[in-house]
């Protein structure tokens, strides 16, 4: 399974957002500037996480964005399945069928369900609380 620009970029800008929390609207420039995203492409980005209720936009001249929940509570889990949809290795896993196997059985399926469970459970056991601590700890 490998990220696309979405997913990272996704990440990233949450994070930004997670390190500024509490501090009011954080303009889209100075989120770019930080993590070197182009301005567009995270208007694009914000949109979508906008839409799945984790960022709200203000308006206006201090106006930017803010996470609409306490870092905590958003993992990077939740903003992968955002981006990239459903996180899964192979498409077997998400649509339930076979592409190889026309009896409906493959063998090979329950290794891709334990990656993929793997992958969940360590996406979903890191918060934008725990990223912003560790960028903290890595300044100290």
């Amino acid at each position: 399974m490998k990220l696309s620009t979405k997913g990272r970029y996704g990440v990233a800008a949450m994070y930004d957002l997670a390190l500024h929390y509490g501090q009011g609207p954080i303009s889209l420039k100075s989120v770019a500037l930080r993590q070197g995203i182009s301005e567009h492409y995270l208007e694009q980005l914000m949109g979508s996480l906008r839409k799945a209720g984790f960022v709200k936009s203000v308006r206006g001249a201090q106006g930017g964005y803010t996470l609409t929940r306490d870092p905590a509570t958003i993992t990077v889990g939740d903003i992968i399945r955002v981006m990239e949809g459903p996180i899964a290795p192979v498409d077997c896993l998400i649509t339930g069928g076979c592409e190889r196997d026309r009896s409906g059985f493959c063998v090979t399926r329950g290794v891709w369900a334990k990656v993929r469970d793997s992958i969940t459970q360590v996406l979903d056991s890191i918060s934008l609380l725990d990223l912003s601590r560790e960028d903290i700890q890595h300044k100290e």
